[in-house]
């Protein structure tokens, strides 16, 4: 079988992709072996490889479509090697009653390598060309807008191309249009929403844009819920890399790279999962690109990746966006304050004795009923920037919580990592007399506390009952504070001016802390995006930015002479 298809696309990519002539991650080299062994083994196992049904799929796109935007406005879509890997094996393997083998595809890859039009010439195919009467084609999101995104591919294919203009009647005018109805079969291809989800879709194609956004299953399930209407459905979830690993992308990455490395079986799966090989780094190694960027060099440039990589170089935020949208790299939030390797540089043994005697800055966040509470005292020396968190969460519960937000609360509770207060909900007034206790103890002075202003009442009412007062400085959540105090707080620690003590339950806070931008480039915190709790973060930026306002403490030295 393998020498009479050789010179087959499909067949070609995974010869030489295994052969090292095209250059791939490990999981597409997975995928590529899979296929190969299922051309001989198949057939055991009830499929095996049609030709000519692969060729009329594959014969679909350069006859039939023409591409749009830009250079590529008209132009023939001419299938790439990587494309026709994955169309011939979507529609080349059939069963022993001639339906097709796969009934779910997850393609994840780099950012700008044709995802959307490729899977949306998928969708005009199984409207014209697949044979299915009444058949339903869907491009699916968890939102209509984004559902739209793909669709308008499949839109603007259909007007490129003078046969399926003539054959496919459209309703809804310019970008408007909401649905491709193809008379001869009484099938339409439209967008499809999870607010949709009681129209009871029956796909025979499916399309799922942007998986890694999706915080739930529901536009999945909605969508396998219609597939037992179907004689042979196809749904195909296609991706940039995420953050989220509790997420359903995630689920299928996971699950998807175990059937690609023949280390689970499920002959319904097809899977093409860009990645990099172990200890590849795409800052330090252009020739690892084309990994996670099949298409390089024919739809998306070296140039442009040099370019975001330049960005990316030594600017936290901005570097996680690029290695988990152009490179395949999960990361651990969308839009992440730091990346870890540079937090974790900044470790230090700090310990309160070093505060004695001194005036620092207190950051506070303090929660509204059962949440955890934060404080980060900051002092500011002529050697640096130096950050001591504190952290308080209500005792009883504190299984469950820890559960819920999957860290390990009640252990870091008998470390002395986080301290809990008596009762079911957060005690002010514990926090406060615990600030207390502190300052007193180690003989440092709270010179002020920045808080945010909407909470700044609360925490008054507590200092007047506990006895315990200092200077409070409101502090807003919103771009007009938060942008400067990100930006300087992140200049510190790329100058080697910050430290902290390696707390594992600010690390925590840390790493879930996602900054979002308007439209001017300014960024804030935002607890609503974040892939967990951020109050120590949030606590830490306020009293840095608040640190350097103030004149720093000069360690006082011996002088000779």
């Amino acid at each position: 079988m393998r020498t009479v298809l050789t010179d087959h696309p499909t067949v070609k990519f995974a010869e030489d992709v295994l052969n090292g002539r095209f250059i791939a991650g490990p999981s597409v080299r997975a995928s590529c072996r899979r296929f190969l062994d299922d051309l001989v083994e198949g057939p055991k196992r009830g499929f095996s490889f049609d030709v000519d049904r692969a060729n009329h799929a594959l014969g679909f796109f350069p006859a039939i479509l023409r591409l749009n935007g830009g250079q590529f406005e008209g132009v023939q879509f001419n299938l790439e090697p990587p494309q026709s890997f994955i169309v011939g094996s979507l529609f080349g393997f059939v069963r022993e009653d001639g339906s097709r083998r796969f009934r779910v595809a997850y393609i994840e890859m780099g950012k700008g390598n044709g995802k959307s039009p490729l899977v949306g010439g998928i969708g005009l195919y199984g409207l014209v060309g697949d044979n299915e009467p009444r058949a339903e084609v869907y491009a699916a999101a968890t939102k209509k807008d984004q559902a739209m995104i793909l669709f308008r591919d499949a839109v603007a294919m259909v007007d490129q191309s003078a046969p399926l203009k003539k054959h496919i009647k459209k309703s809804g005018k310019d970008d408007k249009v909401w649905n491709l109805f193809h008379p001869r079969s009484n099938s339409f291809f439209r967008p499809i929403s999870a607010d949709d989800g009681q129209s009871g879709p029956r796909p025979h194609i499916g399309l799922v844009d942007e998986l890694h956004e999706h915080k739930t299953p529901v536009v999945i399930n909605m969508l396998s819920a219609g597939r037992k209407f179907r004689r042979q459905p196809l749904i195909i979830a296609i991706t940039n890399s995420g953050t989220d690993k509790t997420s359903v992308c995630w689920e299928y990455h996971e699950f998807g790279s175990k059937v690609a490395k023949q280390e689970a079986m499920d002959d319904t799966l097809f899977s093409y999962i860009c990645d990099l090989d172990e200890k590849e780094d795409p800052f330090q190694d252009e020739s690892c690109w084309i990994k996670a960027n099949p298409l390089l060099g024919k739809v998306i440039t070296h140039e442009y990746l040099r370019g975001e990589v330049q960005q990316g170089r030594g600017m936290p935020s901005k570097e996680s966006s690029v290695r988990r949208l152009n490179f395949c790299q999960w990361t651990e939030s969308e839009s992440p304050l730091f990346e870890m390797e540079t937090w974790d540089s900044c470790r230090r043994e700090i310990t309160l004795e070093m505060f004695r005697g001194k005036e620092v800055v207190m950051g506070l966040d303090l929660s509204s009923v059962r949440d955890l509470t934060a404080a980060v005292f900051t002092l500011r020396t002529d050697a640096g920037v130096f950050w001591w968190p504190e952290f308080w969460i209500p005792k009883e519960g504190i299984a469950k919580r820890s559960e819920k937000d999957k860290v390990p609360y009640d252990v870091w509770e008998k470390r002395g990592v986080i301290r809990t207060t008596p009762g079911r909900s957060i005690d002010k007034d514990f926090v406060v007399q615990d600030i207390a206790r502190l300052s007193r103890a180690y003989g440092f002075k709270i010179r002020t506390c920045v808080y945010d202003r909407w909470r700044i009442d609360d925490i008054k009412k507590s200092c007047e009952r506990v006895g315990f007062h200092f200077e409070l400085q409101e502090f807003g959540q919103g771009f007009k504070d938060m942008a400067p105090a990100v930006d300087e707080m992140e200049k510190s620690i790329l100058a080697g001016q910050l430290f902290h003590n390696g707390n594992p339950c600010l690390r925590w806070n840390v790493a879930n802390a996602v900054a979002v931008s308007d439209a001017a480039g300014n960024r804030k915190l935002d607890k609503e995006k974040a892939t967990g709790r951020i109050d120590g973060a949030v606590a830490g930026v306020m009293s840095h930015r608040a640190s350097l306002l103030l004149p720093p403490y000069v360690e006082p030295r011996i002088r000779w002479g």
